[in-house]
């Protein structure tokens, strides 16, 4: 069973509401635009994230070991 037949089993639309159906135009997004600031601080925000998540996990290490 198709999703197409699936509608018209539910019995929620009629052949009239398909005939009548609006036209609808797609257009292609425009691209993401991010200044370059903005970039900049999400790469430094990730590496310091990056550098204190591995100096927590050395930390722990570090304890569990002793």
């Amino acid at each position: 069973m198709t999703a197409q037949d699936a509608l018209y089993d539910a019995d929620l639309y009629t052949d009239e509401d398909f005939e009548e159906a609006d036209i609808v135009e797609w257009y292609e997004a425009r691209p993401v635009t991010v200044p370059a600031a903005v970039a900049t601080g999400a790469i430094i925000g990730a590496f310091a994230l990056g550098v204190l998540t591995a100096v927590g996990a050395l930390a722990l290490m570090g304890r569990l070991d002793d």
